[in-house]
């Protein structure tokens, strides 16, 4: 079990990075063997109004939308109502006679079916037009420009071919893919504050979307959309603690959604995305990160950047979501599963009364994180993207002084960190690397 104490450094590390990479608002939840373990809320939901986030604000969750079809998809084929290597024009005959006609739906889901991504005119990803419709993908989807390389030769990511999905959900349940959502999967898990679209009579409970610091001083607020008939490739919205939730569902063991064969192929490397390091599965993407095999989704939706990542060996899930269009929410997430094995591969001696000596401190030449990892210190840098890069063991000594035993070379091995107390045992100063005395430092609110 991961310990409470780094869920608490987690948490606070979440906080602080929202801040220094100026994030207006940031949610994530931690679920470990089912569990809640954390959740959080940081920041706010629309900059300019000054509107605090939290936890039951709803954000777009873009094309985690996909591993929810995928879901739907094998639930209908183990109900014998659709097969993964149906051609698509099975179920969509608006196809007929289409380059894509013969595409199976195994294609489809694992992005080898070589169709277009977004169509020759992709402007509704910045709101210059309205997504397409139910018609408009049809004649995107039929046209010859659509299958823009052999089925089955790379993988080749694509809205449109989820979306085609939808239109084949449809057709085989008789109703909305919404329909099919609800009745399949969110009310088996009573996931009331996730669904398929944006909608209007919530807008008040929606994080605002905001746009990138990278060509502008200031982030406006994005307008939300309907995705129209692309909801099964990018429309979903959530919380993070129901899109943990959902991930957890998918876990081995767990049947509420899925049988364990079909976990497995919906967990099955279809294709290299980056070698090793990453792939992509039906609906979910494959990553590793360190030892841990995981897998999930992300979602670009303008002014929401989010992502989930599961660890079926160790059982946890963990979901982060950010209301920027730069919010950098997959390191965020993996930070998580690099705390864990930094945790883990820890050989120093555990720290007796360690909350003692932990925290964020300052000096001149920027801040440095004295850290408690599952009853270990830790002096971390969390300037960096991942926090466990380049960590510096110490170990107790006496009631006001650590060592430095363990690290990189330029850290200053060998020598102490001392401590003074205020009568309330609260940190007054550290005197640490290279002799500096560095203060405990909270971020301006």
């Amino acid at each position: 079990m991961v310990g409470q104490d780094t869920l608490d450094y987690y948490r606070g590390w979440l906080d602080y990075r929202r801040w220094f990479l100026r994030v207006p608002g940031l949610q994530a939840c931690v679920i470990e063997d089912g569990v809640p373990r954390l959740s959080m809320a940081s920041g706010l939901a629309n900059e300019p109004a000054g509107t605090v986030l939290t936890e039951r604000h709803l954000f777009r969750i873009a094309s985690h939308s996909k591993t929810f079809t995928a879901v739907l998809v094998l639930r209908l084929v183990a109900q014998h109502r659709l097969r993964l290597d149906d051609p698509i024009v099975a179920h969509v005959p608006g196809l007929a006679g289409s380059s894509l006609a013969a595409v199976t739906l195994r294609e489809l889901l694992s992005h080898g079916s070589g169709t277009v991504r977004d169509s020759s005119d992709g402007d509704f990803w910045q709101l210059l037009r309205p997504y397409p419709g139910r018609g408009e993908l049809l004649r995107i989807a039929a046209d010859p420009s659509a299958a823009v390389l052999p089925r089955h030769e790379r993988f080749k990511y694509s809205n449109i071919g989820y979306g085609v999905l939808g239109l084949a959900v449809e057709q085989v349940t008789g109703g909305t893919f919404a329909e099919a959502i609800r009745n399949e999967i969110l009310d088996p898990l009573g996931l009331s504050d996730t669904g398929p679209e944006f909608v209007p009579e919530r807008s008040e409970d929606f994080a605002a979307g905001h746009s990138s610091l990278s060509y502008a001083r200031e982030r406006t607020v994005i307008d939300h959309i309907d995705t129209a008939a692309l909801a099964s490739a990018t429309g979903f919205v959530s919380t993070a603690a129901e899109l943990a939730g959902f991930y957890s569902a998918l876990l081995p063991g767990d049947d509420r959604l899925l049988d364990d064969d079909a976990q497995r192929q919906l967990r099955h490397r279809e294709w290299d995305v980056k070698k090793a390091e990453s792939g992509y599965g039906l609906g979910v993407s494959l990553n590793l990160v360190g030892e841990h095999e995981l897998f999930g989704h992300g979602g670009g939706f303008p002014g929401h950047i989010t992502r989930t990542l599961a660890c079926p060996q160790r059982r946890v899930v963990v979901s982060v979501l950010t209301n920027a269009i730069d919010g950098p929410a997959e390191p965020l997430a993996m930070a998580f599963f690099q705390l864990m094995d930094l945790a883990a591969s820890a050989t120093h001696r555990p720290a007796p009364d360690g909350a003692r000596f932990a925290g964020r401190f300052a000096t001149l030449w920027g801040v440095q994180d004295v850290a408690l990892l599952d009853g270990r210190l830790f002096l971390l840098n969390p300037l960096v993207a991942n926090p466990a890069d380049d960590p510096v063991a110490l170990e107790v000594l006496d009631g006001s002084r650590l060592k430095m035993v363990s690290g990189p070379g330029g850290a200053s091995l060998g020598e102490l960190m001392h401590y003074e107390f205020a009568s309330d045992g609260m940190v007054r100063s550290v005197r640490g690397g290279s002799g500096m005395t560095m203060h405990p430092y909270q971020p301006p609110t």
